[in-house]
């Protein structure tokens, strides 16, 4: 099909496979490295269609530069904080994003974020490397059980749900703060309560939430203040949900136990007072990054722009109300 698409970002091969097969014109940028916004707009210029990453900002701008023969977005991205849904819908872009391809893969990260912050296994590998480990002793590297521990859920998607099956492993009771019940979890033995009442109640905090104006910096100072000093605060959801700044005097004054995170609120800038910190694990955007994960929201966002731009059926279509007549 004489169709003209372009990828921000080097990718798996079978995504890109897909794509040249279906139209004959496919560029890409052959880095890793996010494209600056100026290149962006430049590369973006006469293309159908864009299939971009969760960091690239698709806004006026890059639409315009487009031009308007552009009709979709395919974000290769659950979240898509980074696109003008608003204005792509106005100039009736469809966008699509990677809904429940990732669900598990992220929630056993989550897992791995609570382990390694709670049992300091960062800080055990360090020493263990150091040379100076002399051997066993009673009080050395002493971290916090989870077993038994009360998990509060922040956010209980299908990530938030696939975080709370694993729960029962660890016999932990988990509880959750949600706008609407979520029967799914409520058949685990999960309880839905305050927001309020999961900070002081929880021993481990996990957060799911899309970013939103409403769920940016709902951790600051008064909700790090209101959970247990011996709790943990894990962030797999977008950076900008807390206040970095908070976060670190949170740490550094002991408001709370530890941090794990795989997002920040600058990303890929890192606040620097959260790097000298012991108590806080620190990853970088790596909540998906499984072989097998990754090659399956490659072939879906191929897909995505596939059906989109060939009038096919898609269900994973942001903003459908652009297809209506």
């Amino acid at each position: 099909m004489n169709l003209n698409v372009f990828i921000t970002r080097r990718t798996q091969t079978e995504a890109l496979t897909l794509l040249q097969k279906a139209f004959e014109h496919v560029d890409l940028s052959d880095d890793l490295l996010p494209m600056p916004p100026d290149k962006l707009r430049e590369a973006a210029s006469g293309r159908d269609g864009l299939l971009i990453m969760g960091n690239d900002k698709a806004d006026a701008a890059l639409f315009d530069a487009a031009g308007p023969q552009l009709r979709a977005i395919s974000n290769y991205s659950v979240g898509y904080n980074n696109i003008d849904i608003a204005e792509a819908t106005r100039r009736r872009i469809v966008v699509t994003n990677t809904p429940g391809v990732l669900d598990e893969t992220t929630a056993d990260l989550t897992w791995a974020l609570m382990l390694a912050v709670g049992r300091r296994l960062i800080e055990a590998d360090k020493f263990a490397r150091s040379g100076e480990w002399r051997g066993w002793a009673p009080t050395q590297l002493c971290g916090a059980d989870l077993f038994g521990k009360t998990l509060g859920i922040v956010g209980a998607g299908r990530i938030g749900a696939a975080v709370a099956r694993r729960a029962a492993g660890f016999s932990m009771p988990v509880i959750y703060s949600t706008r609407t019940p979520k029967p799914e979890l409520d058949k685990f033995g999960a309880k839905r309560v305050a927001f309020d009442e999961l900070l002081r109640q929880s021993d481990f905090i996990t957060v799911h939430v899309p970013l939103t104006p409403e769920t940016k910096h709902m951790f600051g100072e008064k909700q790090f203040r209101a959970m247990k000093p011996t709790a943990f605060f894990i962030n797999m959801a977008r950076g900008p949900v807390h206040d970095e700044a908070a976060l670190v005097r949170a740490l550094q004054q002991r408001w709370i136990a530890g941090a794990g995170l795989d997002v920040y609120e600058n990303e890929p800038q890192i606040n620097p007072d959260l790097l000298p910190l012991a108590n806080a694990v620190l990853l970088p955007h790596i909540g998906s990054a499984t072989e097998e994960t990754r090659r399956r929201m490659s072939i879906m966002t191929a897909e995505n722009l596939i059906n989109v731009l060939t009038g096919k059926p898609c269900p994973n279509i942001v903003n459908p109300e652009v297809l209506k007549p």
